[in-house]
């Protein structure tokens, strides 16, 4: 998550949007109904209309801050839509930067990968991963571009097969043609338990040239906490989904345990990996992970201060939130939400938040998935409402470009 350019700058107002509370009420009902808050029933996306500038704080729910400090982001930031890059998308779900900037995108339906310029605003197909099975949250999920992609030249995707969610590595080849340009995938991980939904999905490689991969516990809460089975955790591998000496547990890729589905992974500009988690009808999460440690699931939802898990560093009510994608830009962490239809924004005082979450774009833009940071500070962000839970506008699915500050 680390390349792209600025496309032009729209201004933006600030705006305020809160839902009803017949709305809710029917929101939390679904919920209920569907035991968790997941991708989440999301309200009627009412297309590109209203406001696309600032919105109010919400009143969602955070851990006390510390006081700020010289280093501390401001308490209220922004974030402007300078334009829209890419539109006509189909279950965009991954997304994973190039070094020249252009971005590649997976359809988590149709198992095809495409490559949008953001300077052009074209989209090419690139090829399709063999195997994938969509149905549910399953599908094409999390994309990586090695670390090494220069001399490797090979991406990594995390996928629902008929029987597991693996992660393969695929070599990715300009010089074919388009739609062609995808070597066979060498499967470096599988026997990830998968399900109608929590499948997890989100790949990223860290400072320390790992792989980490968030999983979901598919809905069997008990895989949570269960040592033996890779569910319902944050794994950390090598480029070739090994074990690295220097993980919790010697010989396991288990990272952190007690996760009910993780779909938001980012780093700090101190090397701190944050992670984003759906809770089930009370509480989604932002969650500081330190290696070892158990973030509470099913004991626990939110924070609660029991003894042995780790509480979140801040929580929302799932009818705000239901996160997906994060990353780190501007001493914040942006998070994208797909019931909550909206962008959080979480300024940051080294390990803990510096002041309330702030939410931006609420309803204007539908369910939003995936958040990406460019080289210049700024962010790709895109939206999800052809997934089957949203209602599509004219151009969804749509990757808008932001400024943020």
């Amino acid at each position: 998550m680390r390349s792209g350019k600025a496309v032009g700058r729209l201004s933006g107002r600030r705006t305020a949007a809160r839902r009803t509370a017949a709305v809710a009420a029917v929101a939390v009902a679904a919920l209920v109904a569907s035991g968790c808050s997941s991708d989440g029933p999301s309200p009627i996306h009412p297309g590109p209309t209203g406001s696309k500038g600032t919105a109010s704080a919400s009143a969602g729910g955070t851990t006390a801050a510390p006081s700020p400090s010289a280093s501390t982001p401001p308490a209220k930031g922004t974030a402007k839509v300078t334009g829209t890059v890419a539109t006509g998308l189909d279950s965009p779900w991954g997304v994973a930067p190039l070094p020249d900037g252009t971005l590649l995108v997976a359809s988590r339906n149709t198992g095809r990968i495409s490559r949008v310029d953001p300077v052009k605003k074209t989209t090419t197909q690139v090829g399709g991963v063999p195997g994938v099975q969509a149905g549910g949250e399953g599908g094409l999920l999390g994309l990586a571009v090695s670390p090494d992609f220069g001399s490797d030249r090979e991406i990594y995707a995390y996928f629902t097969t008929e029987s597991d969610n693996r992660i393969a590595r695929l070599l990715y080849d300009t010089s074919r043609p388009a739609g062609q340009q995808l070597g066979a995938p060498d499967t470096i991980l599988r026997g990830i338990p998968s399900g109608t939904i929590h499948n997890g999905g989100r790949i990223a490689f860290g400072p320390d040239k790992m792989l980490y991969a968030g999983t979901g516990e598919t809905n069997q809460r008990g895989l949570a906490q269960d040592k033996s089975s890779l569910a319902g955790k944050i794994l950390r591998m090598t480029p070739d989904g090994q074990p690295p000496k220097d993980n919790p547990t010697p010989g396991s890729l288990d990272y952190s345990d007690g996760h009910r589905n993780v779909q938001g992974l980012a780093w700090d500009d101190q090397g701190r990996l944050w992670a984003s988690e759906f809770g089930q009808d009370t509480w989604d999460e932002l969650n500081l992970i330190e290696p070892g440690k158990n973030y509470g699931w099913p004991v626990v939802e939110g924070i609660a201060h029991r003894a042995g898990y780790v509480d979140p560093v801040a929580q929302w009510h799932t009818d705000e939130a239901s996160p997906s994608g994060i990353a780190y830009a501007g001493g914040a962490i942006w998070m994208a939400a797909l019931h909550g239809a909206r962008l959080w924004r979480i300024p940051l005082a080294g390990a803990r938040p510096s002041a309330a979450p702030q939410s931006f774009f609420s309803g204007t833009y539908g369910r939003l998935r995936t958040v990406v940071t460019a080289d210049d500070g700024s962010l790709f962000v895109t939206t999800s409402n052809t997934d089957g839970r949203g209602t599509p506008a004219k151009e969804d699915d749509r990757i808008l470009h932001l400024t943020v500050s």
